[in-house]
């Protein structure tokens, strides 16, 4: 009996460490830091939606990648990649082009244009709806492609 509890007590500890990775792994590719990705070559692929700070503990920061991180599939979903720059210091060629004060959000089209810059945190609700009313989600849902749900 004592095995049998040993065995399923280890089966229960590899799947929940199973679990963790895979959560992670879906965030990792869906939040990436400004440093580390190039504006330039999302265009046509990816919606970026930026969130700025002047450093990770502003509670604004916290209070919008908690509502990013609550609905993330369904930004996913859009062909949204978020971006986060936290480092007013490092200077990184989105916080140069795009020049926020303070905490900033910022949501990007397709094309590159700006279609969103909120001074404050925005529900993933919100967002969404800017996201779909932008001409070429509208094409999307016409042409019953990416994002359709």
């Amino acid at each position: 009996m004592k095995h049998i509890l040993s065995f399923v007590f280890a089966v229960f500890t590899a799947s929940a460490a199973l679990a963790q990775q895979d959560g992670g792994a879906g965030l990792d590719g869906m939040i990436v830091k400004a440093d580390e990705i190039n504006l330039y070559e999302l265009k046509w692929v990816k919606r970026p939606l930026v969130v700025f700070a002047d450093t990770p503990n502003d509670p604004r920061f916290i209070e919008q990648m908690e509502y990013i991180e609550g609905r993330i599939s369904a930004l996913d979903a859009l062909d949204v990649i978020v971006i986060t720059d936290t480092d007013p210091a490092a200077q990184t060629d989105i916080r140069r082009k795009l020049r926020p004060r303070g905490f900033g959000l910022v949501g990007i089209a397709k094309d590159g244009s700006i279609f969103l810059r909120k001074p404050a945190p925005w529900h993933v609700r919100e967002i969404m709806r800017s996201i779909d009313k932008l001409p070429a989600r509208q094409r999307e849902l016409r042409e019953g492609s990416v994002g359709d749900s």
